[in-house]
């Protein structure tokens, strides 16, 4: 169980106590979300709405992101947590000032899928809180902006077939699965990413605004096994990061979703910390790699709450030969 899991980390000195509490609502949460969403199209219940605002970021909101992220403050607040990060809000929300932890999250990735009944997720990660006393009634934002490798712990809930998350504490990644009595229960999979996998996913409708290496890349793992890549690649496309990512977890590959010429797709679409930092660092722990093109996913620091990144992530090999070809602009040759 879940529950087991977390106890048995702590008693190893792998998190603390306040990261259990954090995972603990947040897997509550979860449940919460993973029930409304299969109620979609039911009287009364049209998550997939528009909520008739936007995001921070300016993207339209459903009413069932609304309702996630509501759900997610409101427990993080009675577990403890100092502050939360939210991909659905302007700035940090302090929660207990004299907790020891921050929470960023997003709370319902791949919202658009809500309507056609396909994966959808929550995207979490966990780091140690910075000092803001216990009088403070606000949070600096720029107290927040801190490098992925700062994370205690990481992860992403699927609502799909199947309600699971996969965690990482910094020891590894496990996969719990959601029973029918509402206990997360671990599974006997150990996440392991396979060094190299000939599948890749990417939203080819964008092709057209990419950069010329990734085109080049692209295009050399579309020649087959006659082109520089030399060997024959699927391609699949969920337009859902957690679905995409689970896929990759579990048979390996690589996703990508580089910056590209659009207005406001220049430095990628991607949120650093709401979506590349989490699963980074799981891909990390599952050895795989995560990079920009040129910097380590988790290397990297936000300079903003809702900065974007292009993000490259999969088998250490796939990753390796993209960074070649974008750096290059060409193929490495025997």
């Amino acid at each position: 169980m879940l529950n087991a899991y977390l106890q048995h980390a702590v008693a190893n000195n792998i998190c603390s106590a306040s990261v259990v509490s954090a995972i603990t609502a947040l897997s509550d949460a979860a449940q919460h979300i993973a029930g409304l969403a299969a109620r979609t199209g039911l009287a009364n219940s049209d998550f997939g709405a528009l909520a008739g605002s936007s995001n921070s970021d300016g993207d339209d909101q459903k009413a069932l992101d609304v309702l996630a992220d509501t759900d997610i403050t409101a427990r993080l607040k009675q577990a403890g947590a100092a502050i939360y990060l939210s991909e659905e809000q302007d700035t940090p929300i302090l929660l207990n000032p004299d907790g020891d932890i921050l929470v960023a999250a997003d709370p319902l990735d791949g919202s658009s899928n809500i309507d056609t009944n396909l994966t959808i997720g929550t995207i979490f990660s966990i780091y140690p809180a910075p000092e803001i006393g216990v009088d403070a009634a606000s949070v600096d934002e720029g107290a927040c902006l801190i490098s992925g490798r700062e994370q205690l712990a990481a992860g992403f809930f699927v609502y799909g077939p199947q309600t699971g998350l996969l965690l990482t504490l910094g020891d590894g990644v496990a996969f719990f699965v959601l029973d029918a009595d509402g206990v997360f229960q671990k599974t006997d999979w150990v996440p392991d990413i396979p060094a190299a996998y000939p599948e890749f996913a990417m939203n080819m409708s964008n092709k057209i605004f990419w950069p010329e290496a990734v085109s080049a890349y692209i295009a050399g793992l579309q020649a087959g096994k006659l082109g520089p890549a030399g060997k024959q690649y699927n391609m699949k496309w969920c337009a859902s990061l957690v679905a995409d990512a689970f896929r990759i977890f579990r048979r390996g590959g690589i996703f990508l979703y580089p910056q590209d010429s659009r207005p406001n797709y220049e430095e990628g679409r991607l949120r650093l910390i709401y979506e590349a930092h989490p699963i980074a660092f799981l891909v990390e722990q599952a050895g795989g790699r995560a990079t920009d093109g040129t910097t380590p996913i988790m290397d990297k620091i936000a300079d903003s709450l809702h900065a974007r990144t292009p993000f490259i992530f999969g088998s250490a090999d796939e990753v390796t030969l993209y960074e070649s070809v974008y750096q290059t602009g060409q193929f490495p040759t025997d």
